[in-house]
């Protein structure tokens, strides 16, 4: 017997959203009808998308558009006929960078106790990720650097675009991980590459990521004359040096890296394999006891879960407080700095604390890009 197209309302349902308006700019929310894994569409159900759409900003998230982000997620797990959440950015160049730094630096720095209510929702959108009534993928679609990749590592599953770039920016920004990455990666990738990508900020590749463990897959994106081709920016043919050093995924130099962005000027970007391939995961879990699946997921969720509820409230008292020194020094030259100059003096600031110098006096300005020699 084959089921109906659609089935009519059982119940008189309850309305559980918290807003009936659930729209903020720089956020869009959507059902797209949810697909069985042969294609065909399977009426009456959907996937919930959530998209960050700040595109020349990298879709770094506004205040508005963290409070857009949480509705959503609310929306979507209160929707009676939502398998998945897909949790995804505009454009391909960017799933999020983080949080909006011309924002930090133009009203934040300097005002703890505001940014002390931003951290608030900040980490409501966290939790709100982590506590999420159905299943969240992350469709990398771009770069997802600093709290980009936090809250990326807070979904179940993350989906890449080959041409993707992860990896964390505080230390060097004026900030530190803590809004998810000191509590996520050292479950997800142990200590020391935790402390590698924590402290160093040095960014990595989609192939290195996947291989780290906070994948779920990666697809190429690049298109060269009709046929997708591997990310000419890294090393996809070898795994080893000759001294036996993992080089897989590896950033390439010299001539392999004029050759590779020659490819890449050659090429177009593609997405069509990420979205097949997050169509591909949300049609498998759509084959699946939803409860019995929500409760897989809350129970793999509690190590990440646990490590942020505990640190979490601490995290936003000293994040408050960092913007009255490094963070406010820190966005600061971001927002004000060339392209190639956003970071602030890091040698003057040490040799000048070193001395006794105080934040209180000239030392803010005097480490800006602007006055590097």
């Amino acid at each position: 017997m084959n089921a109906p197209e659609t089935f009519p309302p059982m119940l008189d349902f309850k309305n559980h959203d918290l807003v009936d308006d659930t729209s903020k700019p720089g956020v869009r929310y959507e059902k797209r009808p949810a697909r069985k894994p042969d294609g065909s569409v399977v009426p009456g159900l959907y996937n919930a998308w959530i998209t960050l759409d700040n595109q020349p900003q990298y879709n770094s998230y506004t205040t508005d558009m963290v409070k857009g982000v949480i509705l959503a997620l609310r929306a979507a797990s209160n929707a009676r006929d939502v398998n998945c959440i897909v949790f995804t950015g505009a454009g391909d160049k960017a799933f999020c960078t983080g949080g909006n730094t011309k924002e930090y630096a133009e009203y934040y720095a300097g005002q703890p106790q505001e940014y002390r209510q931003y951290l608030r929702l900040f980490n409501d959108m966290v939790t709100a990720l982590l506590l999420a009534d159905k299943p969240v993928i992350c469709r990398v679609n771009g770069m997802r650097i600093g709290g980009g990749q936090e809250i990326g590592m807070a979904c179940d599953f993350s989906v890449a675009s080959d041409l993707a770039k992860f990896g964390q920016a505080g230390p060097k920004h004026g900030s530190a991980p803590i809004g998810g990455a000191t509590d996520f990666l050292p479950l997800m990738v142990g200590a020391e590459r935790a402390m590698m990508a924590c402290v160093l900020c040095e960014p990595f590749s989609a192939h290195q990521a996947y291989q780290m463990g906070i994948l779920t897959d990666v697809v190429p994106a690049l298109k060269v004359d009709g046929k997708f081709v591997a990310n000419p920016m890294v090393e996809t043919q070898r795994q080893y040096d000759e001294f036996g050093r993992m080089v897989y995924g590896t950033s390439k130099t010299g001539d392999a890296a004029k050759e590779g962005k020659a490819l890449m000027a050659k090429g177009t970007v593609d997405l069509s394999m990420l979205d097949a391939k997050v169509e591909e995961l949300c049609a498998k879990i759509l084959l699946t006891f939803p409860e019995c699946t929500l409760k897989t997921l809350e129970e793999l969720r509690k190590p990440k879960l646990a490590a942020w509820d505990r640190n979490k409230e601490s995290s936003r008292a000293w994040l408050s407080l960092n913007m009255m020194t490094e963070a406010r020094a820190g966005f600061t030259a971001f927002n004000e700095g060339t392209k190639d100059n956003r970071e602030a003096d890091f040698i003057l600031l040490r040799q000048q604390l070193a001395a006794g110098a105080s934040w209180l006096g000239a030392l803010h300005d005097d480490i800006q890009p602007k006055n590097k020699h």
